[in-house]
């Protein structure tokens, strides 16, 4: 049976149940805010009980939010949430992918072959990691107003902001004891409110389980941001204790056997990244002109470097992980062109203004508010105006000294800034650090290097021009790519080993070529930088200001933008319009054997071998993805989607193209999150991966310390 039959099957098959809640209506007039354009992003501190009362009949207690916070967890990029009793966290493949590598051993590689810890003893040690645990939220607003009151000046201003800051934390990491203590003072309404969230930080942290590459980002780069989806993007942590045994935790997500149907209502808990829904108009426009035209640009090419490169050497690139980089990379540049068209998207941008039309004129009729706030729209219009006057240095210095430019162009700064402050007589603390700054520069692989040269050439003569002395002096007449190999076959930066021997005999001077262009570059960027960052200070005071007006306005019925700190958010399980059709509301194993035989072997849709010929217990009914309404964005990649009786039935991966634009607006009639079925991670790990230790743990919380122990506990 072909695929789209299987949907189709799909489809007539699913019962059509009724929502949980009521369902969003799209408004007859398109160009109009909605009363969610700002999204469902709550805060633990400002849970909406009147919307969930009237919308879905849920009441939620005090012991419900916290159990529901406890029980997530905030991992380095992503979220993730306690699964056992026994400290075992469940989150996504791919924000662990990376981790999958480094714990790999001579030999292994656990990326593309899977990984199981059959035994407690197997679990691997991830240097470095961590994970928080929210304990507490403290308002804070008061106390940080009283001291930025006085302040006159951005420097003002932002000494008082990091000394009040400091005290707060200091205070409250005293109140709850423990260097285990992380404290985060959170802006919330662009700094309009501020909350002290207190962290538990859990250090020791284990791989137990993550399945193959293939399975884990299965489509890859061509199913990103794409449904119907088939991939099983999953992995387990375990968290152990200061005593180095398995933490033994209250709060934790029990496993769902019953999953999700079509209509229920379910809550996604975790750490949106950040939106920009309640920016200005001209703050979009800024956006839509150049941030993010400017923003893709770069990914372009840099992709397109890495790509080129990887092919070029794969032993090499594979040496320094770089799959996973190319994948970090086209995930923000497929995310960056849904942006963009989002803010090219006219009915968007209309109801952008409409919503911000409705709220001037809120402020004017409050003489209050009137008299504090009236006349900021027109000073953030006015600073957007000055930003794109700065557009062209703005393309043409974008992460300049960011991992993803070249090595060389990076030391050429730092050794320009290096060799002033000696010429200057700097004191020899600061000599000390910028010798540092110059000696850290890592080498890149000489295809790479040549290539992420030649790239920032080219962005200097598209962004100012050939004529422009930058331009000439780095091009010299020549293309991008014979300038970049000239450079680096002439300068003694070029290398790690050449600059720091250069260092250490006193010998680097400006007569090196990439300090000869850096001796133009550095002083035109630091000022770029200084004008550029200024007026961003500026735009942030403003955007605070704008968040006090919008919060004596709306207070909490609308959510603050994200911040890559705890929310949970609302969404009913439904599939959508698409491509003429509707898509369903979730798929199943056999869609991904459909691809898997459509594409054949050696494709992104292609299976590992014991995925090949599964046992014959294997069910491909299996429900393994499926989709809801939920406000989601980059950073809710491996939250947990709940019941309301706090039962885990998914964990949230990806967004569909039409959900892009929730970084500027919230329309659940187009976006859909897209999650992975707790039901197909437990059929994977039960038939494929025989884990029976893991199975056991999701679905009774006891921990077996050796595969023999499961199997002896289960035939009791």
């Amino acid at each position: 049976m072909t695929l789209s039959r299987k949907l189709l099957v799909l489809l007539l098959l699913t019962p059509a149940l009724h929502a949980a809640g009521a369902q969003p209506v799209a408004d007859p007039d398109p160009t109009k805010a909605g009363p969610y354009d700002n999204g469902k992003m709550w805060t633990f501190e400002y849970p909406p009980l009147d919307y969930l009362a009237e919308t879905y009949d849920f009441h939620p207690d005090d012991a419900w939010f916290e159990r529901a916070r406890m029980s997530a967890l905030r991992i380095p990029g992503c979220s993730a949430s306690f699964v056992s009793p026994n400290g075992l966290v469940v989150t996504n493949h791919h924000c662990v992918r990376g981790r999958v590598s480094q714990v790999s051993r001579p030999g292994e590689n656990l990326l593309d072959n899977g990984f199981i810890a059959t035994t407690l003893a197997e679990e691997r040690p991830i240097p470095g990691y961590y994970a928080d645990q929210l304990i507490a939220i403290e308002d804070v607003t008061e106390e940080v107003d009283a001291a930025l009151e006085a302040a006159q000046t951005d420097a003002e201003r932002a000494a008082a902001r990091e000394e009040v800051f400091a005290a707060i934390t200091e205070r409250l990491k005293e109140a709850h004891g423990g260097d285990d203590i992380e404290v985060q003072i959170i802006p919330l309404y662009n700094g309009g409110r501020h909350s002290a969230y207190v962290f538990r930080r859990y250090r020791d942290v284990r791989l137990v389980a993550a399945p193959e590459l293939q399975l884990g980002f299965f489509g890859g780069e061509w199913d990103n941001f794409t449904y119907p989806r088939h991939a099983l993007d999953f992995a387990f942590l375990r968290i152990y204790d200061e005593d180095g045994e398995p933490l033994q935790t209250d709060h934790y997500f029990t496993w769902s056997r019953r999953g999700v149907e079509e209509g229920n209502l379910i809550f996604v808990i975790g750490n949106p990244g950040s939106t920009s829904r309640h920016a200005t108009v001209a703050q979009l426009e800024f956006f839509r002109d150049v941030l993010v035209p400017h923003t893709l640009g770069f990914l372009d090419r840099r992709l397109a470097a890495y790509r080129a490169f990887f092919e070029e050497d794969p032993e090499a690139g594979e040496a320094i992980d770089i799959r996973n980089t190319i994948f970090s990379i086209s995930n923000s540049q497929k995310a960056y062109a849904g942006r963009l068209d989002a803010l090219n998207d006219p009915v968007i941008l209309a109801r952008r203004a409409d919503a911000e039309r409705q709220f001037r004129q809120a402020i004017e009729a409050d003489s209050s508010l009137r008299a504090r706030y009236a006349g900021l729209f027109d000073e953030m219009e006015a600073i957007q105006a000055e930003k794109k006057a700065m557009a062209a240095e703005y393309g043409a210095f974008r992460l300049l000294e960011s991992r993803f430019s070249s090595a060389t162009i990076r030391r050429a700064v730092a050794a320009y800034r290096y060799l002033t402050a000696r010429t200057e007589g700097a004191n020899p603390e600061r000599g000390a650090k910028l010798e540092e700054a110059l000696l850290g520069v890592p080498d890149l692989p000489a295809g790479l290097e040549r290539r992420l040269l030649a790239a920032r050439l080219e962005e200097w003569r598209r962004y100012l021009g050939a004529d422009d002395p930058l331009v000439q002096q780095a091009l010299g007449g020549r293309t991008p790519a014979e300038a970049a190999d000239a450079l680096l076959a002439a300068s003694t930066l070029a290398s790690a080993e050449a600059t720091r021997q250069a260092v250490e005999a006193g010998t680097l001077s400006m007569d090196d070529p990439a300090l000869a262009l850096a001796a133009l570059l550095v002083p035109r960027y630091e000022a770029f930088e200084r004008a550029f960052n200024g007026l961003s200070a500026r735009e942030n005071a403003l955007a605070a200001a704008l968040g006090r007006a919008r919060f004596a306005v709306y207070g909490t019925s609308v959510p603050p933008d994200a911040t890559f700190s705890p929310r949970f958010t609302d969404g009913i399980v439904k599939g959508y319009p698409y491509n003429g059709t509707e898509a369903p509301p979730y798929t199943t194993f056999y869609g991904m054997y459909d691809l898997h035989y459509a594409h054949g072997p050696g494709t992104d849709w292609d299976l590992p071998a014991r995925w090949l010929n599964p046992p014959d217990a294997f069910n491909r009914a299996t429900p393994l993805n499926f989709v809801s309404t939920a406000d989601t964005i980059g950073g809710n990649s491996g939250s947990p989607a709940v019941t309301p009786d706090l039962e885990i039935v998914g964990l949230n991966f990806d967004r569909n193209i039409e959900g892009l634009s929730r970084d500027y607006i919230y329309l659940p009639e187009r976006g859909r999150n897209i999650m992975v079925d707790v039901r197909a991670i437990r059929e994977a790990l039960d038939v494929v991966y025989d884990a029976d230790r893991i199975v056991l743990e999701l679905t009774t919380g006891h921990l077996a310390e050796t595969e023999a122990e499961a199997d002896a506990f289960l035939r009791q």
